[in-house]
């Protein structure tokens, strides 16, 4: 099975984004022999993270996209995101441009929830040494507009998880085994679901 991961690359003070060392990290560590796991770092640029979106989609067909993004404010906390919301994009990206009518998909739901159920994850899972917490707003900027996306093109079968920035205690070794954690519990779900 073909699992994808993203991360996202460098923006604002963040020369180096945590999401995508965590995602790097994750992908030394693998997923098991089962598991296909591809990786690719996203532009924090709402077009380009759009297409590259798509892309994934409609030429690997993925059992499940995973997107890993930056939560500034998260100090010691991942958050693990349960829907992505269509309208409201007014912050600039890193090019200086928001999506045409603060908009993901002009004819999409005002919002899609993943077919993660990310309540249940969020119970069932506890990583030592960070909180993990539920979280039903990512936040209107590149983070949101690409797990809307990609939900979006993946029918529902994306998941967006929110990491705080590097620090002494917050490692990208650390992010990559927790990544690792919460991500086979996802593809549990998943298949429970096929059966």
């Amino acid at each position: 099975h073909l699992s994808f991961f993203s991360g996202f690359g460098p923006f604002r003070q963040y020369l180096v984004n945590s999401s995508w060392e965590a995602v790097k990290e994750l992908s030394k560590r693998g997923l098991g022999k089962n598991i296909d796991l591809r990786i690719m770092q996203l532009p924090v640029v709402y077009q380009k993270a759009k297409e590259h979106v798509f892309k994934i989609w409609t030429t690997l067909q993925p059992l499940l996209t995973v997107h890993v993004g930056l939560a500034s404010s998260a100090k010691a906390i991942i958050i693990l995101e349960q829907c992505g919301k269509n309208k409201g994009y007014q912050e600039m990206d890193a090019c200086g441009f928001q999506p045409e009518g603060g908009c993901c998909m002009l004819d999409g739901p005002e919002k899609i929830e993943s077919t993660i159920n990310m309540k249940t994850l969020w119970k069932n899972i506890s990583v030592e040494g960070i909180d993990i917490i539920f979280s039903r707003d990512a936040g209107r900027y590149i983070c949101d507009y690409t797990y809307y996306t990609s939900l979006y093109y993946g029918n529902g079968r994306a998941a967006f998880i929110h990491v705080p920035p590097l620090s002494n205690s917050v490692t990208a070794d650390f992010l990559g085994k927790a990544l690792q954690t919460i991500i086979l519990e996802m593809l549990k779900q998943c298949g429970e679901e096929r059966e």
